[in-house]
């Protein structure tokens, strides 16, 4: 019952971070960074989302691979349901695709470090699989390589300067994937915080016995 109810939780985690990153991901980040105007490149859903790295790692930790893939694809599923009604079936698949891939490899080289310094393995699975993520997102999206999975967006594959600050330009996906990226870095060392104040308390469980 112990090892029900928690992983239950641990799925329940994993949804509200899904369902509210696709929501924050409506609204644009104001502010001005080193005259980079954030909301040409950030929305609020780039901060929630890094928190399912966490969720998986708590789990990888408690229960082993087997039941954090069970709570990734938990999310996975709301995840696809929200993006195919909210958004165009291109950027569901490349969201769905993204996450998936990308949390599967933090399971992964979690448990390749599992037994080396405690930060070692929620930062290094954290770091890959938010690059591979970010990657796998916004070539998909948005490269006109990938533009069999529906039409190009005009606006996101012209060209503009890198980050609308540098003189070299680049289409606008890639400073968008840019910005995310960096987001996603800075809020996977923000969350070695909560992941280290919570080892002492959700230690490996035993596996669940069968009947």
């Amino acid at each position: 019952m112990q090892y029900l109810r928690a992983t239950s939780i641990y799925i329940a985690l994993m949804t509200l971070v899904v369902v509210s990153s696709n929501y924050l991901v409506q609204f644009p980040m104001p502010g001005t960074v080193f005259g980079i105007n954030l909301s040409d490149l950030l929305t609020w859903g780039a901060f929630t989302y890094p928190a399912a790295f966490l969720v998986t790692d708590l789990t990888n930790r408690q229960f082993g691979p087997k039941i954090a893939r069970r709570v990734v694809f938990a999310g996975f599923v709301v995840g696809v349901a929200l993006s195919f009604y909210t958004s165009m079936p291109r950027i569901a698949m490349a969201s769905g695709t993204a996450y998936l891939v990308g949390q599967l490899l933090d399971i992964s080289v979690f448990n390749q470090l599992r037994r080396q310094s405690w930060w070692q393995a929620p930062l290094a699975g954290s770091m890959l699989g938010s690059a591979l993520d970010t990657l796998l997102f916004f070539s998909l999206s948005f490269a006109p390589v990938f533009g069999f999975l529906g039409a190009n967006d005009d606006f996101a594959i012209g060209s503009a300067p890198i980050l609308g600050v540098f003189a070299t330009e680049a289409p606008r996906w890639i400073s968008w994937a840019i910005g995310d990226f960096a987001v996603k870095l800075i809020v996977g060392l923000l969350m070695l915080l909560p992941y280290g104040a919570l080892m002492s308390v959700l230690k490996p469980m035993p596996p669940a016995k069968t009947v």
